[in-house]
Protein backbone atom coordinates (compact mmCIF):
# COMPACT_ATOMS: atom_id res chain seq x y z
CA UNK A 1 0.00 0.00 0.00
CA UNK A 2 1.27 3.44 -0.68
CA UNK A 3 1.29 6.20 1.90
CA UNK A 4 -1.33 8.25 0.08
CA UNK A 5 -3.81 5.35 0.30
CA UNK A 6 -3.31 5.16 4.07
CA UNK A 7 -3.83 8.92 4.43
CA UNK A 8 -6.99 8.84 2.27
CA UNK A 9 -8.43 5.85 4.16
CA UNK A 10 -7.96 7.45 7.57
CA UNK A 11 -9.42 10.74 6.35
CA UNK A 12 -12.46 8.99 4.86
CA UNK A 13 -13.01 6.68 7.84
CA UNK A 14 -13.12 9.49 10.39
CA UNK A 15 -14.63 12.06 7.98
CA UNK A 16 -11.91 14.66 8.58
CA UNK A 17 -12.06 17.91 6.64
CA UNK A 18 -9.04 19.81 5.38
CA UNK A 19 -8.76 21.98 8.50
CA UNK A 20 -8.82 18.96 10.78
CA UNK A 21 -6.18 17.19 8.67
CA UNK A 22 -3.93 20.26 8.74
CA UNK A 23 -4.28 20.41 12.55
CA UNK A 24 -3.40 16.71 12.83
CA UNK A 25 -0.26 17.24 10.76
CA UNK A 26 0.65 20.26 12.88
CA UNK A 27 0.13 18.27 16.08
CA UNK A 28 2.57 15.71 14.67
CA UNK A 29 5.17 18.39 14.07
CA UNK A 30 4.64 19.23 10.39
CA UNK A 31 3.14 22.40 8.95
CA UNK A 32 1.08 21.66 5.85
CA UNK A 33 -0.94 23.99 3.66
CA UNK A 34 -4.22 23.17 1.93
CA UNK A 35 -2.65 22.90 -1.54
CA UNK A 36 -0.10 20.32 -0.42
CA UNK A 37 -2.75 18.34 1.45
CA UNK A 38 -5.02 18.43 -1.60
CA UNK A 39 -2.22 17.12 -3.84
CA UNK A 40 -1.58 14.23 -1.42
CA UNK A 41 -5.26 13.30 -1.38
CA UNK A 42 -5.73 13.23 -5.15
CA UNK A 43 -6.22 9.94 -6.99
CA UNK A 44 -3.00 8.33 -8.20
CA UNK A 45 -3.84 8.94 -11.88
CA UNK A 46 -4.59 12.66 -11.39
CA UNK A 47 -1.89 14.90 -12.93
CA UNK A 48 -1.84 17.04 -9.76
CA UNK A 49 -1.18 13.97 -7.55
CA UNK A 50 1.89 14.18 -5.31
CA UNK A 51 3.20 11.25 -3.29
CA UNK A 52 3.52 11.68 0.46
CA UNK A 53 6.88 10.66 1.91
CA UNK A 54 7.30 8.33 4.88
CA UNK A 55 8.39 11.11 7.23
CA UNK A 56 5.33 13.20 6.35
CA UNK A 57 2.94 10.28 6.90
CA UNK A 58 4.74 9.48 10.17
CA UNK A 59 4.09 13.08 11.28
CA UNK A 60 0.41 12.65 10.43
CA UNK A 61 0.19 9.37 12.34
CA UNK A 62 1.94 10.94 15.36
CA UNK A 63 -0.61 13.77 15.20
CA UNK A 64 -3.39 11.17 14.91
CA UNK A 65 -2.11 9.58 18.12
CA UNK A 66 -2.08 13.01 19.79
CA UNK A 67 -5.65 13.65 18.63
CA UNK A 68 -7.05 10.32 19.79
CA UNK A 69 -5.03 9.74 22.96
CA UNK A 70 -3.90 13.25 23.90
CA UNK A 71 -0.41 14.68 23.81
CA UNK A 72 2.04 13.01 26.10
CA UNK A 73 4.07 14.97 28.62
CA UNK A 74 7.61 15.84 27.70
CA UNK A 75 9.13 15.79 24.25
CA UNK A 76 6.87 14.67 21.44
CA UNK A 77 7.66 11.66 19.26
CA UNK A 78 9.86 12.40 16.26
CA UNK A 79 8.59 11.33 12.85
CA UNK A 80 10.41 8.29 11.51
CA UNK A 81 12.29 8.74 8.24
CA UNK A 82 11.14 5.38 6.93
CA UNK A 83 7.86 3.58 7.49
CA UNK A 84 6.70 0.06 6.80
CA UNK A 85 3.28 -1.55 7.17
CA UNK A 86 4.19 -2.90 10.63
CA UNK A 87 4.96 0.60 11.92
CA UNK A 88 1.82 2.08 10.33
CA UNK A 89 -0.26 -0.66 11.96
CA UNK A 90 1.43 -0.02 15.32
CA UNK A 91 0.74 3.72 15.18
CA UNK A 92 -2.93 3.17 14.33
CA UNK A 93 -3.16 0.59 17.12
CA UNK A 94 -1.76 3.12 19.60
CA UNK A 95 -3.99 5.95 18.35
CA UNK A 96 -7.19 3.93 18.64
CA UNK A 97 -6.09 2.20 21.85
CA UNK A 98 -6.65 -1.22 20.29
CA UNK A 99 -5.78 -4.57 21.83
CA UNK A 100 -4.84 -7.56 19.72
CA UNK A 101 -8.39 -8.92 20.01
CA UNK A 102 -9.79 -5.63 18.70
CA UNK A 103 -7.48 -5.84 15.70
CA UNK A 104 -8.59 -9.41 14.98
CA UNK A 105 -12.21 -8.19 15.13
CA UNK A 106 -11.48 -5.36 12.67
CA UNK A 107 -9.90 -7.80 10.25
CA UNK A 108 -12.88 -10.12 10.67
CA UNK A 109 -15.21 -7.21 9.76
CA UNK A 110 -13.32 -7.01 6.48
CA UNK A 111 -13.82 -10.75 5.94
CA UNK A 112 -10.19 -11.56 6.71
CA UNK A 113 -9.43 -14.31 9.22
CA UNK A 114 -6.43 -13.72 11.42
CA UNK A 115 -5.45 -14.97 14.85
CA UNK A 116 -4.27 -12.98 17.85
CA UNK A 117 -0.87 -14.68 17.57
CA UNK A 118 -0.49 -13.62 13.94
CA UNK A 119 -1.31 -10.02 14.88
CA UNK A 120 1.13 -10.15 17.77
CA UNK A 121 3.92 -11.21 15.38
CA UNK A 122 3.65 -7.84 13.59
CA UNK A 123 4.71 -6.01 16.75
CA UNK A 124 7.82 -8.03 17.54
CA UNK A 125 11.36 -6.85 16.81
CA UNK A 126 12.46 -7.67 13.25
CA UNK A 127 15.33 -9.91 14.41
CA UNK A 128 13.07 -12.11 16.51
CA UNK A 129 12.11 -15.52 15.15
CA UNK A 130 8.35 -14.90 15.57
CA UNK A 131 8.50 -11.54 13.75
CA UNK A 132 6.28 -11.33 10.71
CA UNK A 133 6.22 -8.62 8.06
CA UNK A 134 2.79 -7.04 7.57
CA UNK A 135 1.81 -7.43 3.94
CA UNK A 136 -0.18 -4.85 1.98
CA UNK A 137 -3.20 -7.17 1.91
CA UNK A 138 -3.34 -7.28 5.72
CA UNK A 139 -2.99 -3.50 6.12
CA UNK A 140 -5.59 -2.89 3.39
CA UNK A 141 -8.08 -5.23 5.07
CA UNK A 142 -7.34 -3.74 8.48
CA UNK A 143 -8.07 -0.23 7.17
CA UNK A 144 -11.26 -1.52 5.51
CA UNK A 145 -12.40 -3.15 8.77
CA UNK A 146 -11.57 0.08 10.59
CA UNK A 147 -13.72 1.94 8.07
CA UNK A 148 -16.63 -0.45 8.64
CA UNK A 149 -16.42 0.05 12.40
CA UNK A 150 -15.68 3.77 12.69
CA UNK A 151 -17.27 5.33 9.60
CA UNK A 152 -20.48 7.01 10.71
CA UNK A 153 -22.57 6.51 7.56
CA UNK A 154 -21.71 2.82 6.99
Amino acid sequence: MNNNDVLRKIRYTFDYGDEKMIKIFFSGGLEVNRETLSAWLKKDDDPAFVGIYDKQLASFLNGFINLKRGKRDGPQAKAEKTLNNNLILRKIKIALNLRDEDMVDLLRLAGFKFSKHEINAFFRKPGQSQYRRCLDQVLRNFLFGMQKKYRVDE
